[in-house]
C-alpha cells in the first residue's frame, strides 16, 4: 500500500480546508458528485507533487527537474499520520494548463521513462496520455476560473 493523491481546484485555502471538513478528511476525487459535493478533482493515486508531477512540469518547461520545482505548502493536517492537504503554486498550475494536444505523445513517452513509473522498463507508448490530459484539464479549468490547485494525500 502506498500514498494516495487526489488533485482538485478551489478558490482559496479556506475553501479547500472547508471541503476537507465537509468530506471528513477525504478522499476528494471519489467524493466528487457524491452527497451533493461539487468538486472538480482527479485521482492520480501514485503521482506526488514534488517528484512525479514535478518531472512532468520540468518536461513541459524543458528545464531540469529539482525537488522544489512544484512548490507546495501544507495547509491542513488534522492528524500526524494524515490525511494531508497541500496547496500547489500557481506557476505549476499554469505550466500544466499550457499543455497542448500536440505535446501529449512526447510528454507521455518522456514521463513514462522516469524511475517512479518505469520499474520494469519504460511504460508503453501513450499510456500516460489520459493522465496528462486529466491533470492538464484540471489545471486549465483552475487557471481559467482564477482557482488554485490542491493536493490531498493519505497513506
Amino acid at each position: 500500500m502506498g500514498v494516495l493523491y487526489d488533485y482538485f481546484r478551489s478558490t482559496d485555502d479556506d475553501a479547500a480546508i472547508a471541503l476537507m471538513d465537509e468530506l471528513a478528511g477525504g478522499p476528494v476525487a471519489r467524493a466528487a458528485g457524491a452527497d451533493g459535493v461539487a468538486v472538480d478533482a482527479v485521482d492520480l493515486k501514485w503521482i506526488d507533487p514534488p517528484v512525479a508531477l514535478g518531472q512532468l512540469v520540468s518536461f513541459v518547461r524543458d528545464a531540469p527537474w529539482r525537488a522544489s520545482l512544484v512548490q507546495s505548502r501544507l495547509i491542513w493536517n488534522p492528524e500526524e499520520h494524515g490525511p494531508w492537504l497541500f496547496g500547489l503554486d500557481d506557476a505549476a498550475r499554469d505550466t500544466l494548463a499550457s499543455i497542448s494536444g500536440g505535446q501529449l505523445p512526447e510528454l507521455s513517452a518522456r514521463w513514462g521513462r522516469i524511475d517512479e513509473f518505469a520499474h520494469s522498463g519504460p511504460l508503453p507508448e501513450g499510456e500516460l496520455v489520459p493522465v496528462i490530459q486529466a491533470i492538464a484539464g484540471l489545471a486549465r479549468r483552475a487557471r481559467d476560473a482564477g482557482d488554485h490547485l490542491y493536493c490531498w494525500c493519505c497513506l
